[in-house]
């Protein structure tokens, strides 16, 4: 266990930053990024989809993935920081489940998933919230700059829903994928990344917090 934890830590520390270096780059980086993605996630969902209609939809979906991960990073930096919250929101979800669901453990929140409990559930929300919090009273303003927070003048309590939307979706993400992997019968997507498994354990939080936070963005911009 202690060994698939520091392969974790380990290989978080490579793919964030260089994930977060194609963010920020933006335009053809993006893109190439976006391509790579898209390319490798459809191989994962190939190999684990047993259902042909079921198969040709994730492709759809992940298709659909990508093309709104592009438009919300837009080009430029008001767009950008939009992106990089929801980004940053999802990673500290999936830190709060795992750190809480291994402290704290409990029953579990479902079948479809034996691992998720409920203090996994919890420490998503709590994590996600307080540390954006301290973002919103200017903490680490070298991060997230102010201007990120003033979109629609959120108050508060606005922001308090859309964080718990972006986390909730980004739970919801997780359990799908957990759910196809068991009809599936398998542990991971993939051995992709050491510690994580496949692209698709490692972003399956993200690949549903994107399309639908940019949705959101885009309905109330």
């Amino acid at each position: 266990m202690k060994n698939e934890t520091l392969k974790r830590i380990l290989s978080s520390l490579v793919i964030l930053p260089l994930a977060f270096f194609f963010i920020f780059k933006g335009s053809k980086f993006f893109m190439f990024f976006l391509g790579v993605f898209f390319l490798l996630a459809t191989y994962e969902w190939i190999k684990m989809s047993k259902n042909e209609l079921i198969k040709l939809l994730g492709i759809g979906y992940l298709l659909f993935v990508s093309y709104s991960a592009y438009m919300f990073r837009g080009d430029n930096m008001d767009t950008f920081y939009q992106f990089l919250f929801v980004i940053i929101i999802c990673i500290l979800t999936d830190i709060g489940g795992y750190v809480f669901g291994k402290l704290f453990k409990g029953p579990k929140l479902t079948k479809i998933s034996p691992n998720k409990t409920y203090s996994g559930m919890i420490g998503s929300f709590f994590l996600s919230i307080i540390t954006i919090y301290l973002f919103k009273i200017n903490i680490f303003t070298f991060v997230l700059p102010d201007t990120v927070f003033q979109l629609n003048n959120l108050n508060d309590f606005n922001l308090l829903l859309l964080v718990l939307f972006i986390s909730t979706m980004s739970q919801i993400g997780d359990l799908i994928i957990s759910y196809f992997k068991r009809l599936s019968k398998i542990k991971n997507t993939g051995n992709l990344i050491p510690g994580h498994g496949g692209l698709l354990d490692r972003v399956d939080g993200i690949v549903f917090a994107i399309p639908s936070s940019y949705i959101l963005f885009k309905v109330f911009s």
